[in-house]
Order: structure tokens, then C-alpha cells, then sequence
């Protein structure tokens, strides 16, 4: 009796621990986290200095910035679109952020919630075309990129705009509890976005408008109002996220935003977003955010040439849309 309780016993345990496991494989952001952790234990064998306390504050707050893009697009690649214009908008975002502290004199504790603000509407202007015309996405966002981009040069003429002064640089430099101040507005970002779409209405319509739309507009959902709100929001990351490397800098760069839309598009499919629509994680994204900027660091402190490192780049991209075409079909 005594072994046919312990063979029970040990058969259930043997059980729950296989549930678990299957739970976790089913999890969209297993894979990346596994792939996270696989590089950082490479990395800290093959290069001596990755596991130093400046080198992770670089790498951390490099995420972060990328990362806040990044937050927005999963939005909008969960209602089925795709926003071309984030990099150029954080851009154009930044210039107006560094004119409001250099030429209006705006409060610096006021200039990141009012650029934020114009990120938003830059997004909006994106919503109105894609949700209220019904326009193709990809085309007109590819067109405001073209637009915010040339707006950025216009205004500044290729010239950065400094110094935005040491009371303003602390967005970008300073910490809290030893936490860089990028890194923790991103960490807030990504809860709240957790929180958005897991206990709210709206988030829940986000994942209907993007799996089936003609569905949830016969159920009653405002498709077109989630869809102009989801634009805003990612010019709102966007703009967050610009505004922060040009306090960082402690200056408006015209080249701010220049290589952000690829690695937020990439992150947010290696974290399990789907180009399609309907599924995603935010902190898939998170943590597909930081192993894109973990392997570039790997790739400097290895003194592997900047070419290659495109070449590598170009290909996660790559395996990342396999991965989610696979992800689709199974």
C-alpha cells in the first residue's frame, strides 16, 4: 500500500511538472526568453567586459529606448496594421521637444508629457487616413515617414538643436534606486500595456478588432475608434522615446529615430506578435527588444564589423517572420 501511494504520489508530481512544462513551450515568449538567456551566458564567457555594471546600464537603457517603439508597434501589429512612420516620428518628436525647452522655454518637467502629446497626435494623423478613410497602412505610414522625416530636416536644416540643459538631461541620464530612468519609464510602459490589454475593455477589443474585424464590428465594437486610438499610442511610445535619447544627448538630433522601426517591428515578432493580427505579448516584446540590443553589444564588444552586423541584424529579422508564419500553421 505504502509504494502504490509513493508510485501515485511520484507520478503526479511527475505530471504537474510536465504540465508546467507544456504551459511554458505554449507561452508566446518562451522562445525568446530561452534565447535571451542562452546569448547573455555565451556572451559572459566570450566577452570579458558584458557583465559590467556600465556596459549593462548602456545595454539596458539602449533597450529602453527601442523598446518604448517597440511597445507601440505591438499595439498596431495587434489590430492588423503596421505603423513605417515610429522611427521618423520619435525623430520629428524629439526636434519638437528640444524647440520647446531651447526657443519657448518651456518648463523642462512639461516638455516630456507635451511631446509625448505631439508624438500622439503625429499617430493620429496616421489613425485618421488608416482607420477613417480606410486607407492601406503600409502606405501611408510609409508616406508620413517620408513626411516627419522631412519635416525633421526642414526644421533644423540637418544641424542638432543644444544644449537642452543639465536640469533636462536628467530624463535621460539620471536614475532611480539605481535604476536608469529610461529603463524604468519603459518598465511602467510595458505594465501598464499588460494591464491595458488583459483587464480593460479596450484592450480585450484590440485582440477582437485584430483576429477577426469584420466580427467584432458586427458585435458591437468601435474597430475604427481602437484602431485611430492604437495609432496615437504608438506615436505617443514613439515620441516617449525620442525625447528621452535627445535628453540623453543633451541635444535634438535630425538622426534620432534612424534604425528604431526595424527593431521595433523585430521585437515585437520575436516576442510573439503576429503580423497577422490578434496575438501578441508585451513582454515578449520587452524581452525581444533587449536580446536585439543584447546581440549588437555582443557584436562590439566581439569587434565584429558594423557590416556584419547589418547582415546578422537583416537575418533575425528574417527568422523572426518564419517563426511567426510557423507559430501561424501550427
Amino acid at each position: 500500500m505504502t509504494h502504490e501511494i509513493a508510485a501515485q504520489a511520484s507520478s503526479a508530481q511527475q505530471k504537474k511538472k510536465t504540465t508546467l512544462l507544456t504551459r511554458f513551450w505554449q507561452w508566446e515568449a518562451s522562445g525568446i526568453l530561452v534565447a535571451l538567456i542562452a546569448l547573455m551566458a555565451v556572451l559572459s564567457l566570450t566577452a570579458d567586459n558584458f557583465l559590467s555594471t556600465y556596459n549593462l546600464s548602456v545595454v539596458t537603457r539602449q533597450a529602453a529606448f527601442v523598446g518604448l517603439v517597440a511597445l507601440g508597434q505591438t499595439l498596431v501589429l495587434l489590430v492588423g496594421g503596421i505603423d513605417l512612420s515610429v522611427g521618423a516620428a520619435a525623430g520629428l518628436s524629439a526636434i519638437a521637444g528640444s524647440l520647446m525647452l531651447t526657443m519657448f522655454g518651456v518648463n523642462p518637467y512639461l516638455v516630456v508629457p507635451l511631446t509625448m502629446l505631439f508624438g500622439m497626435c503625429l499617430g493620429f494623423i496616421n489613425g485618421f487616413f488608416i482607420a477613417g478613410l480606410r486607407l492601406n497602412p503600409f502606405i501611408v505610414t510609409l508616406a508620413t515617414w517620408e513626411i516627419f522625416a522631412g519635416m525633421t530636416m526642414v526644421i533644423t536644416k540637418g544641424y542638432p538643436i543644444r544644449p537642452l540643459g543639465e536640469t533636462f538631461g536628467y530624463f535621460g541620464k539620471g536614475e532611480i534606486l539605481s535604476v536608469p530612468i529610461p529603463v524604468l519609464l519603459f518598465i511602467l510602459s510595458g505594465i501598464f500595456l499588460i494591464w491595458l490589454l488583459t483587464q480593460t475593455k479596450f484592450g480585450r477589443n484590440i485582440f477582437a478588432v485584430g483576429g477577426n474585424r469584420d466580427a467584432a464590428v458586427l458585435v458591437g465594437i468601435r474597430a475604427k475608434f481602437i484602431e485611430f486610438m492604437v495609432f496615437g499610442m504608438a506615436g505617443m511610445f514613439a515620441a516617449l522615446a525620442g525625447i528621452l535619447f535627445a535628453s540623453r544627448m543633451d541635444a535634438g538630433q535630425p538622426s534620432v529615430g534612424e534604425g528604431w522601426l526595424m527593431g521595433a517591428i523585430t521585437a515585437a515578432i520575436l516576442g510573439g506578435t503576429s503580423l497577422r493580427g490578434g496575438q501578441g505579448s508585451i513582454i515578449g516584446t520587452m524581452l525581444g527588444a533587449l536580446l536585439l540590443t543584447v546581440l549588437a553589444n555582443g557584436t562590439v564588444l566581439l569587434n565584429v564589423s558594423g557590416f556584419w552586423q547589418r547582415v546578422i541584424v537583416g537575418c533575425v529579422v528574417l527568422i523572426a517572420v518564419l517563426v511567426d508564419l510557423f507559430r501561424r500553421k501550427g
